[in-house]
């Protein structure tokens, strides 16, 4: 149900605890004691483990309260925090950080830190290295972590309430950081640019055409398109795909189920008032609720799992989507989506994605039903991982595919670092861009703080045989990157090298 990408390359998985036992023991003689469990108070398996994706390991964890449906953001020294959930969980931060002792790094749960309960709701990383957390279910407000002393707990955001219908539709807002600092919040059919410091609207941009929802449970996504540094001006471009059409979900629990949205939308976010943004809509070859959209180090976005018909929710959904899409931003209209290679194994409600170091998207996940089932229905319950591997990683492209030899761990915003690298075929320097990209928390089709910032470069000199050293440029502000480690890719010939961990401050 929830992944996240740690700065050492591990992942931490994570579900609910309320559904009763699970298949992994927390071993060591643990166990947990919950007298609030709706299912079982006293547990000894893991509903949470750290999966090493480079040895194919994993080590069970140990969460206290329900996680279900719950957010999460990683502060900027790599500390996942995970905000709410259900039940007992709701008002619960809960922290792990990558430590050396790999054997004893756990979670950490502080309950009733936040104001308000958050389950569905969104966070999303801020340029000071604080976390907002937006909404949840009747939440019409938001929050921050850590609080600083004297601000309030909680601000309202009557934006939630107007754009919350029958089904609700406005769950998991999508949450984007601008470059002018203001926060993009997208919920149902309408978006905001959001002074959150303020509190009050900038601007209201129009709503996105066709009247349908795009946010939980009709459960569309959405990427903010990569920043380029290179441009005059950094200019922020939101995208969001799929979902299903207006009153699905109640279709759905009759027994309808209709088929999802196809069309995608972009919006170029405007700074000027006086030129008005408006979306401009394509289509993509087959209707997707529930996909998940990864930015890839190519600059593309993979739109991966889900169904196409009906909508998120317990037995909602049906005609599994198996073939992802890779979308070029950069292609003509009409060419932009190619149809990939299908997986054999159905990716419904509560399955998710993310992008790994080495280019691979890490896929796992699928349980559309009030429990765990594995055996006897249509789409069982899926426990398995799946690594799935981008044009990119062909080996045709080998000759032209760079390889990270030393960066500069750590630098500062508009500071000059240094890359170097080696490719057997190098066509020049401006054949070569250095790209760095946020791991997201990745829930409910959503990756939350996601993002890619394409850094300008000053030289490329050649230091040896097929070794090269760039000097290249740090991001200018906090509000293009908020402070924390990155991945950072070199990319040549449109190929990109395998991922290395940098932290920008």
């Amino acid at each position: 149900m929830h992944m996240q990408l740690l700065r050492n390359t591990k992942v931490v998985i994570y579900d609910r605890t309320d559904f009763g036992p699970s298949n992994l023991s927390l071993g060591g003689g643990r166990c947990r004691f919950d007298p609030l469990d709706t299912a079982l108070q006293n547990d000894c398996t893991a509903h949470s483990v750290l999966y090493d994706p480079v040895l194919n390991t994993f080590r069970p964890l140990m969460l206290q309260t329900d996680s279900w449906c719950s957010s999460g953001s990683v502060l900027p020294n790599g500390t996942l925090v995970q905000t709410g959930g259900f039940n007992d969980g709701d008002h619960v931060i809960r922290t792990f950080s990558p430590c050396m002792d790999e054997e004893n790094c756990d979670w950490i749960e502080t309950p009733n830190y936040l104001a308000q309960r958050r389950w569905y709701s969104t966070n999303q990383i801020l340029p000071d290295g604080r976390i907002i957390v937006v909404g949840g279910r009747r939440q019409f407000n938001y929050e921050f972590f850590p609080r600083n002393l004297g601000d309030p707990s909680l601000m309202w955001l009557n934006f939630l309430r107007e754009t919350s219908d029958s089904d609700e539709n406005n769950l998991y807002p999508f949450l984007h950081l601008l470059p002018d600092g203001n926060l993009f919040i997208f919920a149902n059919t309408r978006s905001i640019s959001f002074d959150y410091n303020q509190n009050r609207i900038v601007k209201e941009f129009p709503p996105i055409p066709g009247g349908d929802p795009r946010n939980y449970p009709s459960s569309g996504s959405s990427v903010l398109l990569p920043l380029d540094e290179n441009k005059e001006c950094v200019e922020a471009e939101i995208m969001i795909c799929g979902g299903a059409p207006r009153g699905a979900h109640r279709l759905a629990l009759e027994g309808t189920f209709v088929e999802a949205l196809s069309s995608c939308g972009r919006l170029i976010v405007s700074y000027n008032d006086q030129n008005p943004s408006n979306w401009v809509m394509e289509d993509m070859p087959l209707p997707r609720a529930m996909g998940d959209m990864v930015i890839l180090p190519s600059g593309d976005v993979i739109i991966i799992n889900g169904v196409g018909q009906g909508t998120a929710g317990w037995e909602l959904g049906r005609d599994p989507v198996m073939a992802p899409l890779i979308y070029c931003p950069n292609a003509e209209p009409g060419h932009r989506f190619t149809l990939m290679e299908s997986s054999s194994r159905p990716r419904l409600y509560h399955s998710t994605a993310i992008l790994l170091p080495d280019g691979q998207v890490l896929v796992g996940g699928s349980n559309p039903h009030v429990f765990y089932n594995f055996t006897g229905v249509e789409y069982p319950t899926e426990l398995s991982l799946e690594a799935f591997s981008p044009p990119y990683l062909s080996a045709e492209n080998g000759l032209v595919r760079p390889k990270i030899l030393a960066a500069t761990g750590v630098f500062g915003y508009g500071q000059f670092f240094s890359v170097v690298f080696t490719v057997p075929l190098y066509n020049g320097a401006d054949a070569v861009s250095f790209r760095l990209i946020a791991p997201s928390f990745t829930t409910h089709s959503f990756g939350m703080s996601q993002r890619m910032v394409v850094m300008k470069v000053g030289t490329v000199s050649q230091v040896a045989r097929f070794a090269y050293n760039a000097t290249v440029i740090g991001p200018w502000t906090a509000e293009i990157a908020p402070p924390g480690y990155y991945m950072l890719f070199v990319v040549h010939c449109e190929i990109p090298s395998f991922g290395a961990w940098v932290k920008l401050q």
